[in-house]
């Protein structure tokens, strides 16, 4: 690990798992690079890695959602970062899930919260594609408050709080 991987290691974000339907299949993957940029107009920002299909995806729809995952989904976030694993699909198949109405990505009812977005800007910054987007919340995600804490990364480990 890098000095730099490994600095970065030790500053705790939240995680989330975007994703993307493509015209084929429904894809998605866990990510830690999710930040809000601007509430007005509501824009977010999302690393990739650029090589990824995700980020294939990403450019031929423009869209995506980012489901922000909460302490229950340790399991799920766990899945969505596996190597080879299958489509994002029927990793929710157990999972309460919809498809967003203005991307048709898959958007998991039990986030914490959820967000649809739509593309303005990619900046290619080293091995990962940074996207810029219009972000709208998803109506009926994250409303009930059930006491579900934030999931987050902290020292390369899912972590929960509270």
């Amino acid at each position: 690990m890098s000095a730099f991987t490994e600095a970065m290691s030790r500053f705790a974000t939240g995680v989330a798992v975007v994703t993307v339907r493509d015209g084929r299949d429904d894809i998605g993957s866990t990510v830690s690079s999710v930040a809000s940029v601007s509430a007005d107009p509501p824009t977010v920002m999302v690393g990739v890695l650029a090589s990824s299909y995700l980020a294939e995806v990403i450019d031929a729809t423009g869209g995506f959602a980012v489901n922000v995952l909460g302490a229950r989904h340790r399991a799920l976030a766990g899945r969505f970062a596996a190597e080879g694993r299958p489509s994002a699909r029927l990793l929710l198949a157990a999972e309460p899930h919809r498809r967003g109405e203005r991307t048709g990505a898959l958007v998991l009812d039990t986030a914490v919260a959820a967000l649809e977005c739509a593309v303005r800007t990619r900046v290619d910054s080293g091995d990962h594609a940074v996207y810029l987007a219009a972000a709208e919340p998803v109506p009926g995600v994250g409303a009930a408050d059930d006491g579900d804490g934030p999931l987050v990364r902290f020292n390369g480990r899912y972590r929960t709080l509270g």
